[in-house]
């Protein structure tokens, strides 16, 4: 187990080490535009984040990810003059959003509901339904049980009011489904 974690800690660790070194050489780049800058990171940093609707994220990680989306927004947009003052500042959340108009991280990982859907759509004898539905044997770990892709499903709709309630059967509907997983990726992103 205390090799897992390790393991567990080097691979995130290493993850946005090599992110970060990525992203600092051409953010930094006066030869480079903001709109290739733009290109750089949707095309460089955002793929290797396609897999992210796996993850079990906490509340914490979700701000660990909008920061470094900022700090990495931060450095393509570069400091603002003040027009009152005439001093440069850093850019606001909310200006680095108005300049970056694409999706955020974190929206991009709350899509793990449209996964869902299609897994809860899928029938019986398929592979992903059976991991999904199924019950692992054997004894688990001592202390508190790691948190599942499952549990944030359920925890994103007990946000919506719905988290009481079946969600493999309401999947099966899909214009339903399609309504609460809007209503989910608008909860908590700015």
């Amino acid at each position: 187990m205390l090799i897992l974690c390790l393991f567990t800690f080097i691979v995130t660790y290493t993850l946005y080490s090599v992110l970060f070194q990525v992203i600092s050489t051409p953010t930094y780049s006066r030869l480079l535009s903001k709109n290739l800058k733009i290109k750089i990171y949707r095309n460089k940093i955002m793929p290797v984040l396609c897999g992210c609707e796996t993850w079990s994220l906490i509340l914490r990680e979700e701000r660990k990810l909008r920061v470094f989306e900022n700090r990495v927004l931060r450095r393509m947009f570069g400091p603002r003059r003040d027009e009152v003052t005439g001093e440069w500042r850093r850019l606001h959340n909310q200006e680095l959003n108005d300049l970056y108009c694409s999706t955020n991280i974190v929206r991009v990982i709350k899509s793990r509901m449209r996964w869902a859907g299609h897994m809860a759509r899928m029938g019986k004898g398929r592979g992903v339904y059976r991991v999904l539905v199924g019950k692992p044997e054997g004894r688990r770990p001592l202390g508190r049980p790691r948190r599942r892709w499952v549990d944030n499903v359920r925890t994103d709709l007990q946000e919506v009011g719905c988290g009481y309630m079946d969600w493999i059967g309401l999947a099966q509907d899909r214009d339903s489904w399609r309504t609460l997983v809007s209503a989910v990726m608008n909860l908590r992103v700015p």
